[in-house]
């Protein structure tokens, strides 16, 4: 039987929307495969790590019918890439082993029964639907996806915090020495929900979102969440663990602030970063009526130093920041300005876009 008849391009890129979950080295020798099923004229694609599971639905040629098998999916990506984009391809059954042909070449592969693939066990119990444009999602992970602790003991924050409530869809990620926020209204009322998206989905999730117009559904149960966009559905687990109130770590009311264009601020970051030390990456802000200078030094006694005039009538300040933190924040931002709230040199710092509150991004200081 004839499974797929494409372009290259066509099936390679479908192939590409599941596999990014797809481990080279696991336990379960069948879990580095594709499921591929065949239903009529339509190709269901499935891979699955025992905690994210992805499908996707394609119209490749081939002949109708009924067939299910699973075929290494690095190996048939490998191979694919390979090939020119324009080149049609099949992948043809025969016995226990696949063909996968083009042009002048053909490759015959190993394939596993459909029966031993482990599929994800979907929840009974999901919530409301609800949805919100696949750009609106994208630009909030983006927001605050960089926030996220990386193997941290603390598990609730390898991950990001998605609250539904009303008509609001708040996500907040926090490694402990940053927190950043970021909301988007919702076009129906939804009770209050609160999951928390492992690391591993949140990454997924970026590279599969597109700019592109269309939804993106979200449903989720205690112990799973699930998404349809684009043709695809995403099942995954959520980390289990309660999220700390993160309204208390957000300042109110600090008395200094001061606007100020957030491209050359970030500019100004990048260039006294290049002289503090590999450990601490530690810089210096010095906030004066008028002034703002930026300083960092390094083990070899060099130094940096850089001044922006700002508009500031406030307090004289100097605190000391992780470098690394403020950049991250700057560069995945879009906006042209950026207001920064500060108390003293001891308390954290609040950094928000003026006149728009979706977004909030909170650094402790560090003593330098």
């Amino acid at each position: 039987m004839i499974v797929l008849k494409a372009n290259q391009d066509k099936v390679l890129s479908a192939l590409q929307s599941v596999a990014g979950i797809v481990e080279r080295r696991h336990t379960l020798p069948i879990l580095a495969n594709v499921l591929i099923r065949k239903t009529g004229g339509q190709l269901q694609l499935t891979t699955s790590d025992l905690e994210i599971q992805i499908r996707t639905t394609a119209e490749l040629g081939g002949d109708e019918g009924n067939f299910t098998t699973t075929i290494g999916a690095r190996k048939l990506i490998d191979i694919l890439r390979t090939m020119p984009a324009d080149q049609t391809v099949s992948l043809e059954s025969s016995a226990s082993k696949l063909v996968l042909k083009g042009g002048k070449s053909r490759f015959t592969l190993q394939s596993l029964p459909a029966e031993d693939f482990p599929l994800v066990q979907e929840a009974a119990n999901f919530g409301p639907v609800f949805s919100v444009p696949q750009k609106t999602l994208k630009d909030l992970l983006g927001q605050v996806s960089f926030a996220m602790a990386v193997h941290d003991i603390r598990y609730y924050l390898n991950g990001i915090l998605f609250v539904a409530e009303g008509k609001q869809l708040s996500l907040v990620a926090t490694d402990g020495h940053r927190l950043a926020f970021a909301s988007a209204t919702l076009d129906v009322e939804v009770p209050r929900q609160e999951v928390i998206l492992p690391r591993k989905t949140v990454l997924e999730m970026q590279r599969l979102l597109s700019d592109a117009e269309g939804a993106i559904e979200m449903q989720f149960a205690n112990n799973q969440a699930k998404f349809s966009f684009g043709g695809m559905e995403f099942v995954t687990k959520l980390v289990e663990g309660k999220f700390h109130d993160y309204n208390r770590v957000i300042p109110k009311n600090h008395k200094n602030s001061v606007t100020l264009g957030r491209a050359p601020l970030l500019a100004s970051l990048q260039r006294t970063a290049i002289l503090t030390s590999e450990k601490f990456k530690g810089v210096r802000l010095n906030l004066e009526p008028g002034t703002l200078r930026i300083a960092s030094s390094n083990a070899e006694q060099e130094e940096a130093q850089d001044e922006l005039d700002i508009d500031y009538g406030g307090d004289a300040i100097e605190i000391g920041f992780n470098v690394t933190y403020l950049i991250d924040a700057l560069a995945n931002m879009g906006q042209d300005m950026v207001k920064l709230d500060l108390a003293d040199s001891n308390s954290s710092a609040l950094f928000t876009i003026p006149d728009n509150a979706s977004f909030k991004y909170v650094v402790m200081p560090m003593r330098i």
